[in-house]
């Protein structure tokens, strides 16, 4: 994409981050991110909640607050009955509301797949933003959600798990990231990122190369989803793994206490997953003790931020 050169443009395309920001005052600027997506479950009103909670993530996790929001849909209307297409608005509508933004519109295309998402419009202060790189060294790193959704989730379509397992990643996948992105706000974060569709280590390596940390992470803090290592040893992955480990192959370490399954845990894709943030070590286990008592009770350390020749992780 050509390079924008308008000075108000604090942030867009060249470090890959969640969302763009456009300065229009001295302390207003917009935070503006697309996002959508084929369906995740079966349900239309769940797919819509989750595919608009995860359109929504961007905007928390550049640390601005979401004010409106467009659908974006592509419709196969020759296959399916136009009521599933409302309930799958309504999903996506529901969690709009409950983030504080308004749904002002959108726009529908006949399509021979299911898409659904946002375009979101945000408001941040623009000397208050947080990009995905900016982490210092001795900043430790906090992850906000289990992982293991994309593995769940792909083994609930090839019925190697019990239906008993999607409530639960139902809720994780339809829970606004929006008191994280508060408390990473309020304890000084350097860095976040939303994990999605690159996994930990994906989104982990941008927060890297953005300005050449190292990361350490110690697989064995990182919170994951009960059932998904013995999803993985049934061979359960997504294309997204493969891309991922492919692309990561030079950008990670693992040493060799880590398991084969944590491995792939974090490298494999996330649909609406949490944050990843940075802050100063000292604010770490204050910034613990509030995200467990609001609506984020996975949440944990897992790693820290240390001086690198260049952007690497190291698993451990």
């Amino acid at each position: 994409m050509p390079k924008s050169t308008d000075p108000n443009l604090l942030v867009g395309t060249e470090t890959s981050d969640d969302a763009g920001i456009y300065r229009l005052s001295g302390d207003l600027a917009l935070v503006n991110t697309v996002d959508y997506f084929t369906p995740i479950v079966d349900d239309p009103y769940t797919f819509g909640a989750v595919a608009a909670t995860n359109s929504l993530s961007d905007v928390y996790s550049m640390g601005g607050k979401p004010k409106t929001a467009l659908n974006i849909t592509c419709w196969p209307k020759a296959d399916l009955e136009l009521s599933i297409l409302g309930e799958i608005i309504k999903g996506g509508a529901d969690k709009v509301v409950e983030s504080g933004a308004v749904l002002i519109g959108g726009h529908t295309v006949d399509s021979p797949e299911l898409m659904y998402g946002l375009a979101v419009t945000g408001i941040v202060h623009p000397e208050k933003y947080i990009k995905n790189y900016g982490a210092q060294p001795g900043d430790v790193l906090i992850l906000t959600k289990n992982l293991g959704v994309g593995i769940l989730t792909t083994g609930l379509k090839f019925d190697k798990i019990s239906d008993k397992i999607l409530p639960q990643v139902v809720e994780s996948m339809t829970r606004l990231n929006a008191s994280a992105s508060e408390v990473m706000l309020k304890y000084n974060a350097t860095a976040c990122t939303d994990v999605t569709g690159y996994g930990l280590l994906g989104h982990g390596s941008e927060m890297a190369s953005g300005n050449d940390m190292g990361l350490m992470i110690n697989s064995k803090s990182v919170p994951f989803f009960a059932d998904a290592p013995s999803l993985v040893a049934q061979d359960t992955y997504t294309q997204a793994y493969l891309a991922n480990t492919a692309f990561l192959s030079d950008k990670v370490t693992f040493e060799s206490t880590v398991t084969e399954e944590m491995r792939h845990i974090m490298m494999e894709a996330e649909t609406s997953g949490g944050l990843l943030f940075a802050l100063p070590s000292q604010n770490a286990d204050s910034a613990i003790e509030e995200l467990h008592s609001g609506n984020c009770p996975e949440a944990a350390i897992i790693g820290e931020v240390v001086n690198s020749d260049s952007a690497h992780i190291q698993v451990y």
